[in-house]
């Protein structure tokens, strides 16, 4: 690895260096005995590797786990850009597959003012919004709570005929199980609370 001087055995962590421009820091553990993880941390990559590794596979690791952590970026990259025209062609999809294309918002956006629900739908105006906080989770999720704000286009409450409508979409009771778990993880201590979807 380039740049990077003064390991001294035993020690638990090496100083910070550079692989490919990036600066990284080794950091070894009696305890970890086969598993190797890496992380972010401000603008430097930290790496966790067992203690008895040598050197040539510490390096091989840190080019994997850089690999790794590249990879992630891009796709959180790739999902934060996703755009209002998508989001729109999605909706329009979804309506044609699950609502037999009778939801026909005005318009479909993303929004950053919505951190206590996960979608909202104004069935007068016809718009829908989507909290920007969906752009990381899996697509089946996003579908539903689109889906979600679309039904609200044809049944404003969430009353038999409004589940109704949802029943199409196989994986409603998947994705609510997970916006319901991201709702408790938010309410455990230290971290902000949020409500669910309208």
């Amino acid at each position: 690895m380039e740049g990077r001087t003064g390991r001294v055995e035993g020690n638990p962590s090496s100083p910070p260096g550079t692989v490919e421009g990036v600066s990284v820091e080794i950091r070894r553990s009696a305890r970890r005995t086969r598993s190797v993880s890496a992380y972010r941390e401000g603008d430097r990559t930290i790496v966790l590797i067992p203690a008895r590794m040598s050197e040539a596979e510490e390096r091989r690791w840190v080019g994997v786990m850089l690999e790794k952590l590249d990879a992630k970026d891009r796709d959180k990259e790739r999902r934060a850009t996703r755009g209002d025209a998508e989001l729109a062609e999605r909706a329009a999809r979804l309506s044609q597959r699950y609502l037999d294309g009778r939801a026909r918002p005005a318009s479909v956006r993303w929004v950053t003012n919505q951190n206590g629900r996960w979608g909202s739908c104004t069935p007068a105006e016809g718009t829908i919004r989507l909290s920007h906080r969906l752009q990381q989770m899996p697509e089946y999720v996003v579908d539903y709570v689109l889906l979600h704000e679309l039904a609200h286009l044809l049944v404003p409450g969430h009353g038999p005929d409004f589940w109704r409508l949802l029943e199409a979409y196989p994986r409603t009771e998947r994705a609510r199980g997970y916006l319901e778990g991201v709702v408790a993880a938010d309410r455990l201590p230290g971290s902000p609370g949020t409500e669910p979807a309208s």
